[in-house]
């Protein structure tokens, strides 16, 4: 968007109108300084750039050079109280609700992925690799989680941004430059309506998972990173009414507590140790704590640790209806995964142990993959039948191929979770 420099009468380019805005922004803080035994809140902020504003436009006058067009100087403004209030150039990218994930390397063009294989350049948020470092510092001092600390003695951050984004960062040092990686939520809430006509589930597989949730099954979502497997759990979670949902996420991705108002819903976050090794709170202690506090159904945002030898004692316990996701290639590889995560368990669990406890407490692993072009399906609904030995026995329900605009019902369920899909209102007979 051009602006009209009052001092030099040109139109200069992107980064020229940054470092105006930065230069402004710096005049508002050292101000902002000066009254530093005040209250100070956003629209005293706005008054002092409002002012500042005034100063130059009366300057521009004055040298005969012209004033920005209205739309230009409200640009200004806003790029102003980014960098005061907010997170700086950051907040023109996280303003825009398509960004699916936003990638930045130090001062390189800024990458906004908006799903679907579509990429794109953005101007960089930083003049060099220390102003990103920088960047990141101010966001991490801002957490609404709690300070957190990034420097050389805390080089790696995971934190959630004031609209819902996780922001993930490394130091140079374990990593050639800065690097900073920041997971959108959609703005708006998907609901499994909304993931049937996107194609990410066919008629078929949306009928099943509702009866699963609906019969309370115990439900594993697996895919890539970016696959959507949060964004399926937070869909199929959408469809429950009236139950006490308690969630637990080292960073609060699924945001069931801001969206999901048919349900009561508790939300527990993780938090790292600090620098001297103190004050760290484990997903798996997070897991214990939700039992305690009577729900319906636990739910973990991601396992990948410890914390699955927790979950799936709750899953076993009698909280039936909960649900986790997982990384894995398919919805066979969850089983080996799950293995090895519990055998990292202060138990140390072996894989005979393993298996027996997914046997009894995971009902449904539910797979997703991605095409070539970048979309998302159900690719896979597998039933857990129990174990034998350190193998976890299982039944391959639903698949669809890449190729296939619907999938197909290939086993018909067996034993107590065809009774219950039944119940549920799921026909199980009659399958081929």
């Amino acid at each position: 968007m051009p602006y009209l420099s009052p001092v030099f009468g040109e139109t200069p380019d992107e980064n020229t109108v940054r470092a105006d805005a930065s230069a402004l922004a710096d005049r508002v803080t050292e101000q902002l300084i000066t009254h530093s035994g005040e209250t100070v809140n956003s629209e005293q902020v706005g008054k002092l750039v409002d002012r500042l504003l005034e100063e130059r436009a009366r300057t521009a006058l004055i040298r005969g050079t012209g004033a920005p067009a209205p739309e230009d100087e409200s640009r200004l403004r806003q790029l102003v109280l980014d960098h005061v209030l907010g997170l700086g150039p950051l907040e023109e990218l996280l303003a825009d609700p398509e960004a699916q994930n936003i990638h930045i390397t130090g001062n390189d063009p800024v990458i906004v992925d908006y799903g679907g294989r579509r990429r794109e350049r953005r101007p960089a948020v930083a003049g060099t690799d220390a102003d990103l470092v920088a960047l990141v510092q101010r966001a991490a001092v801002r957490a609404p989680g709690g300070e957190r600390r990034f420097d050389m003695a805390a080089p790696i951050l995971s934190m959630e941004l004031e609209d819902g984004s996780r922001l993930s960062a490394v130091m140079p040092g374990i990593a050639a430059r800065p690097t900073v990686t920041i997971r959108r939520h959609p703005h708006r809430y998907l609901r499994l309506g909304d993931l049937a006509r996107s194609g990410m589930v066919d008629q078929t597989a949306r009928d099943l998972l509702l009866a699963a949730v609906k019969a309370r099954m115990n439900v594993v979502i697996s895919g890539a990173t970016n696959a959507g497997k949060t964004t399926l759990l937070r869909a199929l979670l959408g469809t429950v009414e009236g139950e006490r949902i308690v969630t637990v996420e080292d960073s609060m991705e699924l945001g069931l507590h801001r969206h999901l108002s048919a349900a009561d819903v508790v939300a527990l976050q993780g938090r790292p140790a600090n620098v001297e090794g103190l004050g760290e709170v484990s997903l798996a202690e997070l897991v214990r704590a939700a039992l305690r506090m009577c729900p319906d159904r636990v739910v973990v945002g991601e396992t990948r640790g410890p914390e699955t030898l927790a979950l799936l004692n709750a899953m076993s316990m009698g909280t039936d209806g909960s649900m986790s996701t997982i990384h894995a290639s398919s919805s066979q590889q969850v089983f080996a995964k799950i293995a090895a995560y519990c055998a990292q368990s202060q138990e140390r669990l072996t894989a005979s142990a393993a298996a027996s406890l997914v046997g009894t407490a995971v009902h449904l692993v539910v797979h997703i993959d991605t095409t070539s072009l970048g979309e998302r399906f159900v690719a896979s609904v597998r039933e857990v039948v129990g174990s034998e030995g350190e193998q976890v026995t299982s039944n391959e329900l639903y698949v669809r191929e890449e190729a296939q605009p619907t999938g197909a019902l290939v086993c018909p369920p067996s034993g107590l979770i065809g009774q219950r899909l039944a119940r549920a209102g799921f026909p199980v007979r009659g399958w081929s």
